[in-house]
């Protein structure tokens, strides 16, 4: 009977109890000051702590405290280095090929609208995830920048190493004769500095964030894609030994207001990095019609064998259509 009670004791020790304060740990990678900590992380904490009345709290973990490799975030997360962490998936597509389904040409235009797309195709992305999925958010289609010579037409990529952000968006840049390779954003500022890329595929709202018109000259407003996948997640061990009533907090600090915002964040950034590269003397290139409809022929032909392939128990044709809202 003593033997029975102290298992009892122990098990009881080990379980959440109502009342226990606890406090989780959020890693990302930039510093304190870049805006999605404004957007997304630090609501996320001060919401928790709302609603659960200060017994869930969060503390953040900013400029790679944690973890300083963009690409290990979802591993660190995996391993229990940190609780929740701040995600970029197609630094790792090959591991979440439905996600990475985001950044095919034509199904979104602004970063609103690739939130939306992500949320519709959302129980199918979070399948590919060991974990919670606290926030799921896109950003714009990717502008062309570089440093030593104007993107004007098809002809002008030729050639050119062009780093692109998701594994899935090299095939884009190769079906428009350069060479597409895939680099953390933390170093492409550097990168294009030293020639080690011609140009950089990103979101315009990195313009600001990674002071992108100092080594780019010129800007090239469109280039094949749509937007790419942030995502916030959780560890599901942790996740799971809270109570009931715990998770029910979580979910609620987590609702899609925070993925919301997270868009809506990206948009601004966007017209905002566009705004600060012409202040600083870039030339902005916008395609003519011709030219963008000669891009798009050069890339169908690829966008239909992907469409094709198989991922998720479906096709990431299905994917895109559900993004897509047809």
């Amino acid at each position: 009977m003593k033997y029975i009670s102290l298992l009892a004791g122990a098990a009881l020790s080990l379980a959440p109890m109502a009342g226990q304060a606890q406090e989780f740990s959020l890693a990302y990678w930039m510093g304190p000051n870049h805006p999605m900590n404004a957007a997304v992380f630090t609501p996320f904490a001060e919401n928790l702590a709302e609603i659960s009345g200060g017994e869930l709290t969060v503390e953040l973990f900013p400029g790679g405290a944690l973890n300083g490799s963009p690409p290990a975030q979802y591993g660190i997360m995996l391993d229990g280095v940190a609780d929740i962490v701040f995600a970029i998936p197609g630094y790792t597509g090959d591991v979440f090929p439905v996600t990475g389904v985001i950044t095919y040409p034509g199904i979104c235009e602004t970063a609103t609208e690739c939130t939306d797309s992500l949320w519709r195709a959302r129980d199918m992305i979070e399948q590919e995830y060991n974990a919670v999925l606290l926030g799921l958010w896109g950003n714009n289609p990717p502008v062309l920048i570089t440093r030593d010579a104007p993107v004007r037409t098809l002809e002008d990529l030729e050639g050119l190493i062009v780093r692109v952000t998701s594994t899935q968006d090299v095939a884009f840049a190769e079906a428009l004769g350069a060479s597409g390779v895939t680099q953390p954003v933390n170093v492409i500022n550097q990168n294009l500095t030293n020639g080690v890329v011609d140009a950089i595929a990103i979101g315009p709202s990195a313009i600001g964030s990674f002071n992108l018109q100092e080594p780019g000259n010129y800007i090239t407003t469109y280039f094949p894609g749509s937007g790419s996948a942030f995502v916030l997640l959780m560890n599901r061990d942790v996740y799971d030994d809270l109570t009931e009533e715990q998770q029910g907090w979580i979910d609620a600090a987590a609702d899609r207001s925070l993925s919301d915002a997270g868009g809506a964040f990206y948009d601004r950034a966007a017209a905002r990095g566009l705004e600060i590269a012409r202040e600083a003397g870039v030339e902005i290139i916008d395609l003519t019609p011709e030219e963008r409809a000669r891009w798009d022929a050069a890339m169908a032909p690829l966008i239909e064998e992907l469409r094709a392939v198989e991922m998720g128990g479906t096709t990431a044709g299905a994917v895109m259509d559900i993004m897509s809202g047809e």
